[in-house]
């Protein structure tokens, strides 16, 4: 689900950019602001952060004693990306092996389905792996579009992403035939 999320935090302008004023200075706080943002790929608290919409507030810069730096508080708009238990969503199949295929959904790339989560799928081995379904007449290759059910979601602090574990099986679940 996308998320519009509000965000404080502290962009820290180079002392070499300190001489520029006005809009120099505010152009120089947004670069930081997205330079800093786009280092950060997600948040526990609020997903993966995808794109600032607005800077709502530029505090007062307070120097940082041993750089000569600027630190100011901004607080900004953004959208983020979140998985949430229960939701149903689409992705697509971007690695199927027999422990399992990973999907890719919007900014998340670990988006499990354990074959226990697929009832009646089999795997077939092969140069293009596969899972079909004979009874249904459906397959899950790589690049096959697939809705699925959330089932858990947790993250990693070290990687700074998300795991998520999902479902194939229920109504409306699994392949989207086009």
């Amino acid at each position: 689900m996308f998320l519009q999320s509000q965000l404080s935090w502290n962009v820290v302008v180079p002392a070499e950019n300190i001489d520029a004023e006005g809009l120099m200075l505010q152009k120089a706080i947004l670069i930081r602001l997205l330079e800093d943002f786009s280092s950060r790929k997600a948040l526990k608290e609020i997903g993966y952060l995808t794109a600032v919409t607005t800077l709502d507030h530029v505090g007062e810069a307070t120097v940082r004693q041993h750089t000569g730096d600027l630190l100011f508080p901004v607080e900004f708009s953004c959208i983020t990306f979140k998985m949430f238990p229960g939701e149903v969503l689409e992705g697509v199949a971007h690695s199927v092996m027999k422990q399992g295929v990973f999907l890719r959904c919007g900014a998340a790339e670990k988006v499990y389905v354990s074959p226990s989560k697929m009832a009646g799928y089999k795997f077939v081995p092969g140069e293009n792996p596969v899972y079909k379904n004979d009874e249904k007449s459906l397959r899950i290759e790589k690049g096959t579009k697939v809705q699925f059910l959330v089932l858990d979601e947790k993250y990693d602090e070290i990687e700074r992403d998300f795991r998520a574990v999902v479902s194939l099986e229920g109504e409306f679940l699994g392949p989207i035939l086009i």
